[in-house]
């Protein structure tokens, strides 16, 4: 888990994925390390720790990269998504919309972050295994589309969506039979998955939508996993869902879309080897180009979600190292005041992660530390075997690769405030998002009178 050559940037792939840092990222002999042209030492001072750091032009390089390679690569029309339970914030929609991706959502609340944020109604999709009724309600009354994933879904509809208005688009999730080598955890596409219809439900439903008028489907939907570094299942998905896209065209369906899902990999250590965006790409519209071709079949819209790929490499965490604690002959503690409510992945899925000093960067290991988070759990523990130089109590620890799966998983467990956000670009940082203070954790508390009565 050391911090191996983090700093060599990949810049002619311009894919960030294949970063361990942000690909502003520059070593100053005398501010240290810079992201976005800001010195991490300098944020961690203002806005305090532990501190998000979003890296804009990352970002914006990650889509970009996604729209070249589809345009590239794939004659037929296509739409890149945002995934956004990655990190759902105002600023992050407002940038994939100022891209012209497209935005899915898996809740109202990212629903109503991805239209405040900007994102035109008609690029986002909600998805969803347990849908609420004001969550169906929003998508349809907004434009967007809705990723049915069971039977309970095309019955709420039925209660909630208006029949004599204008139909509601929809697009059909089916779990595929692909599995993927990555945690169990994030395994979506095999048959024994919580999500989307299983191959012998398909044709049933095809022929009930059939039947409903006020409903439209525009597309077929299906999702493999996360943390990917294969590149054959994703090309492989592609053939089964042309299967499932030709037997709802036979039914009737006006099916246009064909949503391949996400889960390209990014590097969070040396030893990571993600497939860039490009080959990534290459190999699912080459897949589905010669498909089509074989089977003489008009080229769908081809539509892709990326989440982590997109986001992760652009944000990086701020911690201030604190106690130290020593066991003779064994391991070396370093706390910080963070920890699991920051960052629950190494907790919840043994995840690795690459960290430096901001003052140091390049400074040779002088020791071996474990980086213990403040909550008392014995578990929360976010990085082991990290070489760092000898370091001393108020150092700003670098932790990289948290843009995904952090801000959006954390918590306020042991009553410890979420971290504060900035966006870091050309010198300039801006607030994204507010720091939670001890006392905003009791806004929701509620003392029954009762115990206020006195005698």
């Amino acid at each position: 888990m050391n911090n191996t050559k983090p700093f060599e940037i990949d810049r002619d792939l311009i894919s960030p994925n294949r970063n361990i840092v942000p690909i502003t990222s520059v070593v100053d002999k005398d501010r240290g390390l810079l992201v976005g042209g800001c010195a991490l030492l300098d944020l961690g001072k203002h806005y305090g720790t532990p501190l998000y750091v979003l890296d804009e032009e990352t970002i914006r390089v990650g889509c970009r990269s996604y729209l070249r390679a589809l345009k590239k690569y794939y004659p037929g029309k296509s739409l890149p998504l945002y995934a956004s339970k990655a990190n759902s914030s105002l600023v992050i929609s407002s940038i994939v919309a100022s891209e012209g991706m497209g935005l899915d959502v898996v809740s109202e609340g990212e629903l109503i972050t991805a239209l405040k944020g900007g994102v035109p109604g008609e690029r986002i999709f909600l998805h969803g295994n347990n849908k609420s009724d004001e969550e169906l309600l929003l998508a349809y009354q907004s434009g967007a589309t809705v990723v049915i994933d069971n039977h309970h879904d095309v019955e709420r509809l039925k209660e909630v969506i208006p029949h004599d208005k204008d139909p509601l688009n929809l697009m059909l999730r089916f779990t595929p039979g692909i599995e993927c080598h990555t945690h169990e955890y994030i395994k979506t596409g095999h048959l024994d998955s919580k999500f989307g219809f299983d191959p012998d439900q398909v044709k049933e439903v095809l022929y009930e939508l059939k039947q409903i008028h006020w409903t439209k489907l525009t597309g077929i939907h299906a999702h493999i996993g996360s943390q990917i570094f294969e590149l054959q299942p994703h090309q492989d998905l592609v053939e089964v869902m042309i299967d499932l896209f030709q037997l709802a065209r036979k039914i009737g369906h006006p099916v246009k879309d064909l949503n391949v899902g996400g889960g390209l990999g990014i590097r969070y250590t040396g030893s990571d080897d993600p497939p860039t965006i490009d080959s990534w790409i290459e190999g699912i519209a080459n897949t589905l180009k010669n498909t089509c071709k074989a089977r003489n079949i008009e080229l769908p819209r081809l539509m892709c979600e990326p989440g982590r790929s997109l986001v992760a490499t652009a944000g990086i965490t701020l911690y201030k190292l604190g106690s130290r604690k020593e066991i003779p002959g064994s391991t070396v503690y370093l706390s910080v005041d963070g920890g699991m409510s920051d960052n629950p992945r190494p907790i919840t899925y043994e995840s690795l992660y690459t960290a430096c000093l901001a003052n140091q960067p390049l400074a040779k290991a002088d020791e071996m530390v474990t980086i213990a988070g403040k909550h008392c759990e014995s578990g929360d523990v976010l990085l082991k075997d990290l070489g760092l130089p000898n370091s001393q109590s108020g150092d700003i620890l670098v932790v990289f690769g948290t843009g995904a799966y952090n801000n959006s998983m954390s918590s306020n467990y042991n009553r410890i405030p979420r971290p504060a956000a900035v966006l870091v670009n050309s010198g300039q940082a801006e607030l994204v998002q507010k720091r939670e203070l001890p006392q905003d954790l009791l806004r929701n508390d509620v003392l029954p009178v009762r115990f206020l009565e006195v005698g």
